[in-house]
């Protein structure tokens, strides 16, 4: 097994900040978003990269777990690659285990629908070193956490956390749930958001009187590589070229619906904000209702230019 450069996929350095690996992690996931490639099959794969890479480095705990395997591979190579290869198992960061009575629960999925329809979940490597971490999908298992804590009646409760995409909370959607050998029908509520609990009422292991006791799905968006969410409002931002934001015109700006044309108006700057209403998340407690998506202008500046486009720009700076 080969090791993988987050660092390198995403185009920054191992010193980058939070923002600056959001912010190339959301240009790229623009760029290769598989709504925006249909039938690229090299463009989903790329993008499977470019999420795989942003999971793992923005997340404080699994960053710092794989710098301290970067710098324990640099070494192994540095030092001629010794007989026997590199010993990938001591660097799996998944803890066998469980909760009081052997309790788990596993979720039935496709990981790679946590990610706008990118498919195939995540790479060996990614399994090999954070197996067991607790990605909500099938094959990891997730142990519900914790002792329980005793209410008034001394019933225990058990919770463990489900993750969901930032569509299915869009959308709502339904999840199958097995604990021991019953499943459970989890109805997930349009507008969900981190934090929201979840109640199986029952569906834990007999406490005392014999009353089975209940069990909370802890609910955990993942990031959406083209929206920010701020309660029910949605955030993006939208790349135009040169022209564009000159002379006017349309883009197509991506929903969790369906895409929307929006139109520029001749001379927009970058930053501006146009505001989409009721194009955000629906209202948890309201679903009817929903809050807005506002799209950010970003003017895609070209590295390289030709040189006829040299001489129109010239031209240009001329006459200005």
């Amino acid at each position: 097994m080969e090791y993988k450069d987050y660092y390198k996929t995403l185009g920054v350095e191992k010193s980058a900040s939070k923002d600056e690996i959001k912010k190339a992690y959301r240009k790229l996931a623009m760029e290769y978003h598989p709504d925006q490639n249909a039938g690229d099959d090299q463009a989903e794969e790329k993008f499977k990269e470019i999420n795989e890479a942003y999971q793992v480095l923005s997340d404080d705990d699994k960053r710092a777990h794989y710098d301290r395997l970067g710098s324990a591979y640099s070494s192994w190579e540095q030092g001629g690659r010794p007989r026997g290869g590199f010993d990938w198992g001591q660097w799996n960061y998944g803890q066998p285990g469980g909760a009081p009575g052997g309790m788990r629960v596993e979720f039935e999925g496709d990981l790679g629908d946590l990610f706008g329809g990118g498919g195939g979940g995540f790479s060996d490597f990614f399994s090999q070193i954070f197996g067991g971490m607790g990605m909500g999908s099938s094959g990891l298992e997730e142990i519900l956490r914790g002792q329980g804590r005793r209410q008034a009646v001394q019933q225990p409760q058990y919770q463990s956390e489900m993750a969901i995409s930032l569509q299915e909370a869009y959308n709502g959607s339904k999840r199958q749930v097995r604990i021991g050998e019953r499943q459970f029908e989890v109805k997930i509520p349009k507008g969900a958001k981190t934090g929201t609990k979840l109640r199986l009422s029952g569906a834990g292991p007999a406490g005392p009187g014999g009353k089975n006791a209940d069990v909370y799905l802890l609910i955990k968006v993942t990031p959406d590589p083209r929206f920010d969410r701020k309660g029910e409002h949605l955030y993006t931002e939208v790349f135009v070229d040169i022209p564009t934001a000159v002379l006017g015109g349309k883009v197509k700006v991506p929903t969790l619906g369906s895409s929307v044309n929006l139109k520029i108006p001749a001379g927009t700057q970058p930053g501006q904000t146009f505001r989409l209403k009721g194009k955000g998340m629906p209202h948890l407690r309201s679903p009817g209702s929903s809050g807005d998506l506002f799209a950010t202008i970003n003017v895609d500046i070209p590295r390289q230019i030709n040189d006829r486009q040299r001489d129109l720009f010239e031209q240009l700076a001329k006459e200005g």
